[in-house]
């Protein structure tokens, strides 16, 4: 069979050209919808109080660390519920000191039980359930806040009818080209849920910075429909309970949270084979949507390469492809611009590619996964 022959590459030429189409309209039709956002500078008259939730499990260090920066917040009333749950270090005995200084914190706390082992979305119920205010935001014992205008930012949405405000997590940089890879995959996440949020088909949120409505919680009970999978705290509750026209995003630089990345390979390689298991359990809508992006970037790649290959149509097929890398390149540069990740710019074309073969060695890894822990 000779794959130069004509026929076969206009067909390859087709499938290249179809997945052209379908990419352009993710990053013009969706992402610009980020890299271009103006985030609209009216603040309401009043803000309403806040409960904080935070899970901790052996996090002396980063609560001594972050803490402060939470409790610190420029906002007339709130509160934050750290649910100290089965710590085995000093982190009981640092959060009562703190407690002792700020009467703005309460502590919630779980004790080891011989006979029954929870998650983390059991802690994050009895947090929430000992919260007393209405407004929730939620963010990790790892992370800390850019600013003290965290809270203001992120609270000020719910003035109006918003249940859920989606924020973003970023993570530290350090020198590495691992770490590069990580925070472009953070970034390259947050675009799409960011974006599509923006164009009103909200399919997740992640926990490191994200508020709901306490009653939203209770209406669709926690995490019942989920509760058997270990993560999907944040991206499951917010497929589940997002309402079109009640959720808002929230980009601006004092608004984000910042973890430390993952120093190793196989630490990264863990995460993020757990957090990969709860794709399956999105909306169908979601699924289809997101699986037209991740397919379109295959085909498009692969067929580019076999038409170069075949010397089908050698000029059109280049200047295709850079269209679509200078569109991407546009679109990168701006939604960066939106969350201060810049510096990643340079590295995006072949982080892009390197990612292309990591997911689906994790997803096929996930087919042996062994029940993951709590962290």
């Amino acid at each position: 069979m000779n794959l130069t022959h004509p026929p076969y590459g206009l067909i390859v030429f087709c499938v290249f050209s179809l997945a052209f189409l379908i990419q352009l309209a993710f990053y013009l039709g969706v992402f610009s919808r980020l890299a271009f956002f103006k985030k609209k500078k009216d603040q309401p008259e009043t803000l309403e109080p806040v409960s904080i939730i935070i899970c901790a499990r052996n996090e002396d260090d980063n609560i001594v660390a972050f803490l402060p920066l939470v409790l610190s917040q420029d906002y007339p009333e709130f509160q934050v519920v750290v649910v100290n749950d089965c710590s085995a270090d000093n982190t009981g005995d640092i959060l009562e000191e703190f407690a002792r200084k700020d009467s703005r914190l309460k502590i919630v706390t779980i004790k080891p039980d011989d006979y029954y082992s929870h998650g983390k979305k059991f802690a994050l119920m009895v947090g929430i359930k000992g919260a007393d205010y209405p407004t929730l935001l939620m963010t990790d014992a790892d992370c800390r806040p850019t600013s003290n205008q965290w809270l203001k930012n992120m609270s000020a949405h719910f003035s109006g009818p918003a249940e859920i405000v989606l924020g973003y997590g970023a993570h530290e940089r350090s020198k590495g080209f691992l770490n590069k890879l990580i925070r472009f995959d953070v970034f390259f996440i947050a675009m799409q849920y960011l974006s599509f949020s923006l164009a009103g088909k909200t399919y997740m949120g992640v926990g490191r910075n994200l508020a709901y409505r306490k009653e939203l919680f209770f209406r669709h009970k926690g995490f019942a429909s989920h509760y058997e999978i270990v993560s999907g705290d944040d991206d499951l509750f917010v497929n589940e309970a997002a309402v079109k026209g009640r959720v808002e995003v929230e980009v601006d630089h004092q608004s984000f949270t910042v973890t430390k990345a993952k120093k190793t390979w196989t630490e990264w390689f863990r995460q993020k084979k757990r957090h990969i298991t709860t794709w399956p359990r999105y909306k169908t809508s979601h699924k289809v949507m997101l699986g037209m992006l991740s397919v379109s970037q295959s085909f498009f790649f692969f067929s580019f390469v076999a038409l170069l290959f075949m010397h089908f149509l050698t000029y059109v097929v280049l200047g295709m492809f850079a269209f679509r890398l200078l569109t991407q390149i546009l679109i990168f540069n701006g939604a960066m611009r939106r969350l201060n990740e810049r510096d990643l710019l340079v590295y995006s074309p072949i982080i892009e590619l390197i990612l292309m073969f990591v997911y689906p060695v994790i997803t096929l890894s996930n087919t042996f996964q062994r029940k993951s822990k709590w962290n």
